[in-house]
């Protein structure tokens, strides 16, 4: 099937959604067949709806679903503050509560605490426990929704101990141990503990080398590790080893979403992300800094083109390549900046593996300047003596000087591109704040002196072409 008739069925359903909330069918029967499609697939349709439809589907659906198709709203928001503060309180009570705290953290801070004043006492506890951590803490991105089992239980009773908890906790796919005092011991397969037959020791089910982070660890510190391990959920524990939350497989997801598209802000000179509703003045602080850095690197890029207006004066043809240089000296040094900043992910890389990762850039840098080069000095040569009409002799005097200068500043580039995040991890400084536009502009000042530095020695002063 084609990737067009996929999308095209998928908008089906959302157009099939919208005709069955505003048809003519009984409450009961809509409950019923909106049943038949994923929560996921109804909260798409809620922005296709006003707000009269949207409470009496609220209604017709019930609380558990509704809080259900919340945790998949981009912008809950605004959904929440068209609702009774009892009405949207026992919609974030009965979600997970991470699912919450994200929703919370949105709306303003009178009308979130007076949502939380409203939720029982067990949900309120679980927010206000993932809102005590920082947001750069891996508490911040836990649910409490896991499922324990004591130490020293029958399969039986192991069994009737899930199944009792899995009313209130659906992430039952692993069980959690705990020795008598409460602090953690392994983890569980619920296949395992399934299919063991009930003369089975519990504790022989169990994997006591489970994976797990501490509360107040750093989401950088973590991500990798996790990321590392294909387990559905990993428990978060304090520092008395007592299992405070997990992190489950979608909250790693959206964790590394979150890490990218951070990194991708910085790469774009941005200090973090901004979102549509950000104000003026916080933009402007996150850009302003970096324009103006990027000015006088610019500033300091014209002023030694300037110091070449003899050979530019002498040669003006010369500057019409100018752009070619610098374009493909950009383009190399971003392109190693990226592949940089992936590798250093891995914090335990040695300081010689780093030296032979650079040293690998410059080879590609070589071969790759090598490959351009040659193609630059063949295509560039033609163009000056059938385009422009100057003799063999001169035009492929020219397009050498440019070849050449395309092999040296994408070398130089490419050592450029791989040093200047090095360095800044070095300086314990996010290695992605050697932004696109940092490089771009440093490379830029690479070719400007490669190049013009060339044409004034083998163009002026060694065939003396200015005097042509």
């Amino acid at each position: 099937m084609s990737t067009e008739l996929l999308e095209n069925e998928r908008v089906d359903y959302e157009k099939e959604i919208i005709e069955l909330i505003r048809s003519d069918k009984s409450a009961a029967e809509k409950k019923d067949l909106l049943s038949d499609y994923h929560e996921n697939d109804i909260a798409a349709v809620l922005s296709e709806l006003d707000s009269k439809e949207r409470k009496k589907l609220y209604m017709i659906l019930g609380l558990e679903s509704v809080s259900e198709i919340f945790a998949y709203l981009d912008d809950p928001e605004e959904f929440i503050e068209e609702l009774d503060e009892e009405v949207a309180a026992d919609i974030l009570e009965n979600m997970e509560a991470d699912d919450a705290v994200d929703i919370l953290e949105e709306l303003e801070d009178e009308k979130s605490e007076a949502l939380i004043q409203l939720m029982e006492d067990e949900a309120r506890e679980d927010i206000d426990l993932i809102q005590s951590y920082n947001s750069d803490e891996i508490g911040s991105k836990m649910t409490t929704n896991f499922v324990t089992l004591k130490l020293g239980l029958t399969i039986r009773q192991a069994m009737k101990s899930m199944v009792s908890q899995a009313e209130n906790n659906d992430n039952i796919s692993t069980l959690y141990v705990l020795k008598d005092d409460d602090t953690f011991y392994g983890a569980i397969d619920l296949t395992d503990l399934i299919v063991a037959r009930d003369y089975v020791d519990m504790e022989t089910l169990v994997t006591t080398s489970y994976p797990f982070v501490y509360d107040h660890e750093n989401i950088d510190d973590v991500i990798e590790e996790l990321k590392g391990y294909s387990e559905d959920s990993i428990p978060v524990l304090d520092q008395d080893k007592h299992i405070l939350g997990v992190i489950t497989s979608q909250d790693m997801t959206e964790i590394v979403d979150e890490e990218m598209g951070e990194d991708y802000a910085r790469l774009a000179g941005l200090s973090e992300e901004e979102d549509l509703e950000e104000p003026l003045l916080a933009s402007l602080k996150k850009r302003t800094p970096w324009l103006i850095v990027l000015l006088f690197l610019g500033m300091i890029v014209a002023t030694v083109t300037g110091t070449f207006e003899g050979v530019i004066a002498g040669i003006p043809t010369i500057v019409f390549f100018q752009s070619v240089i610098l374009g493909m000296s950009g383009n190399v040094g971003t392109q190693t900046l990226a592949v940089t900043i992936r590798v250093l992910m891995d914090e335990e890389l040695t300081s010689s593996q780093q030296f032979k990762f650079v040293f690998k850039e410059i080879r590609i840098g070589f071969c790759n300047g090598l490959i351009v080069g040659l193609i630059s000095l063949f295509v560039t040569g033609m163009y000056i003596h059938f385009i422009k009409g100057f003799a063999f002799p001169y035009a492929f005097a020219m397009s050498g000087c440019i070849g050449c200068a395309l092999w040296v500043a994408m070398i130089i580039s490419s050592f450029v591109g791989a040093m200047v995040p090095i360095v800044f991890t070095k300086l314990k400084v996010d290695p992605a704040v050697a932004s696109g536009p940092l490089i771009s502009t440093m490379n830029d000042l690479v070719a400007v002196i490669t190049y013009y530095g060339m044409a004034l020695m083998l163009l002026v002063n060694v065939m003396h072409l200015d005097r042509l």
